[in-house]
């Protein structure tokens, strides 16, 4: 299971967001809300939670409500782990 505090790292680490990922929580909005998160960081956050989670994430399967919220983005990952 993709817990908040493993995305909060991975969003932290990839974004540079230092202690500001503290104040994520799962209704944070992402995409258009942290300008760090930009189209290449998207990959390079997929690639984060490709490698922490042993998943592999397909092209087709990322989509804008995917990284609307911290909460969206840790429902996918458990999405991703059941199947």
């Amino acid at each position: 299971m993709a817990t908040l505090d493993d995305v909060k790292s991975i969003l932290r680490d990839t974004l540079q967001l230092g202690d500001r990922a503290e104040t994520l929580e799962p209704e944070t909005a992402l995409l258009g809300s942290l300008p760090e998160l930009d189209s290449m960081a998207v990959v390079a956050v997929i690639t984060g939670i490709e490698d922490s989670f042993g998943i592999v994430v397909e092209d087709d399967e990322i989509s804008a409500e995917t990284f609307e919220t911290v909460g969206s983005l840790c429902a996918f990952i458990d999405l991703k782990q059941a199947a």
